[in-house]
């Protein structure tokens, strides 16, 4: 093990991809991919690095940064914890009525998701072992998937074959369109792919009920691997229920989930075949490990869910490789330096998996001159 953990400095730095193209959701759409880090020291110089989620909506990576440097980093700058683990309860009970009372509950998770995964890491560089033997993993390879293709059908063609190319053989392609270009893409995708390729679909919280009913049943004959939030985040079990009663296939959910109780829940309810919490989003290494067991326990896939830059990225497959079982994980298959470049040796897929390097931590630090060149102004 590592020992207790004294910070002396954390900080935080947000980059910044401008799109020449959008990228289309159902619920939106994003011009620019964003990046925000945090880096954490010791007194002894041994750093350790993080992600904030900050996606949506368009400016977030700001006030999260603000919100770091302003509640968070005071906290950590000086401070001393037996591990990550005890820092995350200490600071999150510290700042809960905060959240509460800005009414920002989200923000506050997503800075605290970033510190964990950077105190990780810093815990696994001190014990001189890569994060996911740190954490009680038996492997650090990972099956993967090729997520973000579409919506229009040509465009998911082009992502598809591109991802082929790149060693991939399982895909998701983004629904929740007009229900004729999500059929053609789809449609487009099985004659390109084959009708047994692993071809996931995600709504992005599209439907009501009655839609999502409808859809599910429409969309059986492409056989997907499973259906990714037919509903919104907030639909009450018994419509989880309802839905995933009417679909052939596994329901999927989670990135929008926060909280131990809320994913106890979902995976209590029998409406889902697939959990998939964003440690950039909630939890961290500390609340998604655990997510991830329960998950397993209870005979579920569990598939960290994850859309962002290399830094979160090569996080999340550290916390597939330490949960084991027989999950994916997701990477976008949309432009993003942030995710490729970032990282400058960033891991290759081959045949359908990702094999981490057995360096200390997370095994990887961004490259300066790749932060200094996408650094967006405070």
């Amino acid at each position: 093990m590592s020992g207790p953990l004294r910070i002396a400095r954390a900080t935080a730095s947000l980059h910044l991809h401008r799109l020449a193209k959008p990228v289309r959701a159902s619920f939106g759409v994003m011009r620019a991919r964003p990046m925000l880090l945090v880096r954490v020291e010791d007194r002894d110089g041994a750093h350790g690095w993080g992600e904030i989620w900050c996606n949506f909506p368009p400016g977030g990576g700001e006030g999260r940064k603000r919100l770091f440097d302003e509640l968070f980093a005071p906290m950590l700058d000086g401070a001393a914890f037996d591990g990550p683990a005890e820092a995350y309860a200490q600071i999150g009970a510290r700042t809960r009525v905060m959240a509460i009372q800005s009414g920002e509950p989200g923000p506050f998770a997503q800075v605290l998701a970033g510190i964990d995964q950077a105190l990780w890491d810093l815990s696994a560089r001190r014990a001189g072992v890569p994060l996911w033997k740190h954490l009680g993993g038996a492997s650090g390879e990972v099956a993967t998937y090729a997520s973000g293709m579409g919506p229009d059908a040509d465009v998911a063609l082009r992502q598809a074959q591109a991802s082929v190319a790149a060693g991939y053989d399982a895909f998701k392609l983004k629904v929740g369109f007009k229900p004729d270009d999500d059929m053609a893409a789809l449609a487009a995708l099985r004659a390109e792919l084959g009708t047994d390729v692993f071809l996931a679909i995600d709504a992005n919280q599209a439907w009501d009920v009655e839609t999502a009913s409808r859809r599910v049943r429409e969309y059986a004959k492409f056989k997907p691997a499973w259906i990714e939030e037919p509903l919104a985040a907030d639909a009450t079990e018994a419509e989880w229920q309802l839905v995933a009663g009417l679909s052939a296939a596994k329901v999927a959910a989670g990135e929008n989930m926060r909280g131990a109780a809320q994913f106890r829940s979902a995976i209590a309810s029998n409406a889902f075949g697939v959990i998939q919490p964003d440690l950039a989003k909630w939890g961290g290494f500390t609340g998604c490990l655990a997510v991830a067991r329960e998950t397993i326990e209870a005979g579920l896939m569990f598939c960290p869910h994850y859309l962002g830059g290399a830094i979160g990225l090569v996080a999340s497959a550290h916390l597939l490789a330490a949960a084991g079982g027989e999950g994916k994980l997701e990477i976008d298959a949309q432009d993003n330096p942030l995710r490729t470049e970032a990282l400058g040796d960033f891991p290759r897929v081959s045949k359908g998996r990702l094999r981490l390097p057995e360096r200390p931590g997370l095994g990887y630090d961004p490259d300066p001159a790749f932060l200094k060149r996408t650094l967006e102004a405070a």
